[in-house]
């Protein structure tokens, strides 16, 4: 039986996280360069919050315990984001691709562009992982957990190739990433992350309806879902001729060249 402690007010509240929190972290690297050591302090000493508050509520298996951890690890979150959007953290690579780069070569080429932050990631996670193995709330090292594999899902079929890539909200200064994005197509690729993505957040919503009414499991569980269907959606948004890059557009400052 649907609730709404357990059900409804968390699928809310990541709806509402993911929407300012998208919109905030899309203002602050698409501000003038001269910002960005401030946003990258600022952001950092959020990330260290996140970790705080993580590791603190990792013992604490109640509503406040899971509400807290699943905050903390999008602080963790966000301050990758802004490293990799502000191009402090992207990879060794810093150029377009060669126009003449295919198969493998292109392939390199696209890794060594996002290397540094992808290990930064990975490293984050397993971090998060150990330090919450076999602790009662686990909820915010899955939660950057999943956030990390939606976002190698969405990276894979972007470099394959998808219909619709909106790049709105994507920071002037990284232009040359956009030379790594595959052709516009609808491949198989793009089909398979679709059903998957979708598949993970219908079992996640499974789990959740199937937790004790009102319970710190279901709400755990339904944080996930929601963040596993807004995964889902931002794939579809891949295929659909749908600007989702406007939903951000009040969070944007009137851009300048990128020099």
């Amino acid at each position: 039986m649907v609730s709404w402690t357990g059900h409804v007010l968390p699928v809310i509240a990541t709806i509402v996280v993911w929407f300012f929190a998208t919109g905030l972290i899309a203002w602050a690297d698409n501000r003038e360069r001269r910002t960005f050591p401030r946003s990258l302090m600022l952001a950092g000493i959020a990330g260290v919050a996140g970790l705080a508050i993580v590791a603190w509520s990792m013992n604490r298996a109640t509503l406040g315990g899971v509400y807290a951890a699943f905050a903390g690890a999008i602080l963790i979150w966000s301050w990758h984001e802004i490293t990799f959007l502000t191009g402090a953290i992207t990879g060794p690579r810093r150029e377009p691709c060669p126009v003449d780069a295919r198969g493998l070569e292109r392939f390199f080429h696209a890794v060594s562009a996002v290397a540094w932050h992808e290990i930064a990631l990975a490293l984050s996670a397993i971090g998060l992982i150990s330090l919450s193995w076999d602790a009662p709330n686990q909820i915010g090292a899955m939660t950057f957990t999943l956030l990390l594999a939606m976002r190698l899902s969405t990276k894979i079929v972007i470099f394959l190739g998808v219909p619709n890539m909106s790049t709105e909200i994507f920071p002037p200064h990284l232009a040359y990433l956009k030379t790594y994005f595959g052709p516009r197509r609808m491949g198989i690729d793009l089909f398979l992350a679709i059903a998957a993505t979708s598949g993970l957040a219908l079992w996640l919503g499974l789990i959740a309806l199937n937790a004790p009414e009102g319970s710190a499991s279901a709400s755990g569980a339904s944080l996930l879902f929601a963040l596993a269907a807004l995964g889902a959606l931002e794939h579809l948004f891949l295929a659909l001729p749908i600007r989702d890059g406007a939903l951000w557009g009040w969070a944007l400052p009137t851009r300048r060249p990128a020099t």
